[in-house]
């Protein structure tokens, strides 16, 4: 980054500290500090702002566009990352391998006198009805891998625009009620905050997964807890979290049991690979900013 000038860099910058370190930048790369009206007043000199994100909602893109800012994200970096990540929970959940690890890491095997043992049900993919939540570049990607597992894909969009795929579009009710796994991919907005809450599991099979690689808010945690307790849904998998990190008393950690619930620090998009790529692109978008050029402008 030092090819484009004198580069400060901060670890982790708290609220209030933020105007203090933005406002004598030309350029600002962030990722979840809020730049708002509030604050990027104070930033005089900005011209560039690049998210080390695919989403925008932690910028005011309004006040941005009012002043002349240019804003620029990563679109598209981690869509084979988190795709994969959608994977690894799915098939930890039904297949049970964590389980099988502590049989014979136990000992447990080398007692039993038998060449196999069979605990925990566990399933295949092939022709089940993978349900997708979002149909942006991610959704496509993990639709295209649950078709070579032989998965029967269908999908919701969320924004409405994404119903010309090359997978069948349902409404939601249908899709919960149809789907043996249903996974987020979706932003958070108006219209996803809460989509999958209480009455949604109730929809659900009894032998149905949910994943979560979205947003935390788009599911009700409390009655994710609620209908992971009472079995009205087979299991979850969970990424992100309505607060990250996740609270202390989150009613999510009073569920012990990696087999029914299964949760991973927001690291889906955080692959070697895709990391590399997210710097490539800032690199990049600071490059076509100088020359006029410019990508990825949100």
């Amino acid at each position: 980054m030092n090819q484009f000038g004198q580069v400060t860099i901060y670890k982790q910058s708290n609220p209030e500290e933020v105007i203090e370190r933005i406002k004598e930048a030309d350029i600002i790369i962030t990722n979840k500090c809020l730049l708002t009206e509030e604050v990027l007043q104070y930033a005089s000199k900005v011209k560039l702002i690049c998210i080390t994100a695919t989403g925008v909602n932690n910028v005011d893109l309004g006040y941005c566009h009012r002043r002349g800012i240019t804003v620029c994200n990563v679109a598209g970096y981690s869509s084979l990352s988190v795709a994969q990540h959608t994977f690894a929970l799915a098939l930890e959940l039904l297949h049970k391998n964590s389980y099988y690890h502590h049989y014979v890491q136990s000992g447990q095997y080398s007692e039993s006198g038998m060449f196999s043992y069979i605990g925990p049900r566990f399933y295949e993919l092939h022709e089940k009805t993978w349900g997708i939540i979002g149909m942006g570049n991610i959704g496509r990607t993990v639709a295209k891998i649950a078709e070579a597992f032989g998965c029967q894909v269908q999908y919701y969009s969320t924004s409405g625009n994404n119903t010309k795929q090359d997978y069948l579009s349902v409404d939601l009710e249908t899709l919960l009620k149809t789907s043996d796994i249903v996974s987020i991919h979706c932003p958070l907005n108006e219209q996803t905050k809460g989509l999958i809450g209480e009455e949604s599991f109730k929809l659900m099979k009894k032998e149905a997964i949910l994943i979560n690689v979205g947003r935390g808010g788009i599911v009700d945690e409390e009655a994710l807890v609620e209908a992971l307790q009472n079995n009205e849904i087979a299991g979850a998998g969970l990424d992100v979290f309505e607060r990250e990190p996740l609270a202390k008393e989150s009613p999510l950690l009073q569920i012990n049991d990696a087999s029914k619930l299964l949760m991973t620090p927001h690291i889906a998009w955080a692959t070697v690979e895709a990391r590399n790529r997210l710097f490539d692109l800032v690199v990049d978008n600071i490059q076509g900013f100088l020359k006029g050029d410019l990508k990825n402008v949100c």
